[in-house]
């Protein structure tokens, strides 16, 4: 499964996420005029980007298990909470796009 977001400027929103350690692996547009479908990954993990109305909805929401929280909150400037079951952050995209993050607790799977 791949989530997709729903965004108004694929290159910003693709800055956004290579902040992250996302990579930009490819993009698609019929046209120069049309909009931009990007397809990113971070390491096992892949997230499309679409500008095209009706891919997605609005402002929706991720949740991806990773394996080093402590990273992604300096690149953003945010702070890991303790969850019972992983350490978490949630941060909001240019487009409103919900990211949760967890890097699972000692001993969970």
């Amino acid at each position: 499964m791949v989530p997709v977001f729903r965004v108004k400027d694929a290159p910003k929103a693709t800055d956004f996420y290579q902040r992250i350690g996302f990579v930009l692996e490819d993009t698609h547009q019929f046209e120069p005029h049309l909009p931009i479908y990007a397809f990113l990954r971070r390491g096992d993990v892949q997230l499309h980007l679409s500008e095209h109305r009706g891919d997605a909805p609005k402002k929706s929401l991720a949740y991806f298990w990773v394996g080093d929280i402590d990273s992604i909150a300096d690149a953003l400037g945010t702070t890991v909470q303790q969850a019972p079951w992983a350490r978490e952050l949630e941060v909001i995209d240019p487009d409103g796009n919900i990211i949760r993050c967890g890097q699972p607790n000692s001993g969970t799977s």
